[in-house]
């Protein structure tokens, strides 16, 4: 008797690990809701009021991706090669990224940098190959007023 409550109390934690919520993750479609959009924003708007040292790029889920007009003729930037989009860019025209929050839109400023009021994204590639054979791709990022850029390693994906 003294080792089934032993058994039950050391799985008991265990039972909560199926609650995480976040983008990606298997959830039951009767339980959970659609995922409704982040707003989408200009880079003064999404960040005004927010610490430096707490931007950080977020993930994007398909309704994210649908409010910024699809994957169609874009590409994408995935921390891994089975990710949701962090950064979702044409190679052309314009990027977004999401943070705090809020889908920020990106003007192109040329040579794979995108920037808006004093956001800046660049992408460089990297000679390197994941396994699921995506062209790896850092993606630096550069909060308003950082004294220091953020850098991060992922891979590139693109739609056609």
């Amino acid at each position: 008797m003294r080792t089934l409550a032993i058994i039950t109390a050391l799985a008991l934690p265990l039972a909560a690990c199926n609650q995480n919520t976040a983008v990606g993750n298997d959830r039951e479609a009767r339980l959970d809701p659609a995922p409704t959009p982040a707003p989408i924003m200009g880079a003064a708007e999404a960040l005004r009021n927010v610490a430096t040292a707490s931007i950080k790029p977020e993930t994007m889920s398909d309704a994210d991706i649908a409010a910024l007009g699809g994957r169609k003729g874009r590409c994408a930037i995935k921390l891994t090669e089975v990710a949701f989009p962090s950064f979702l860019f044409e190679p052309e025209g314009r990027g977004a990224i999401k943070l705090n929050g809020k889908l920020v839109v990106l003007p192109n400023a040329g040579n794979a940098r995108y920037e808006d009021a004093g956001l800046l994204v660049t992408l460089r590639p990297v000679d390197e190959e994941g396994n699921a054979g995506l062209k790896a791709m850092e993606m630096i990022v550069v909060p308003p007023r950082a004294k220091d850029e953020i850098g991060y390693r992922g891979y590139v994906q693109c739609y056609q």
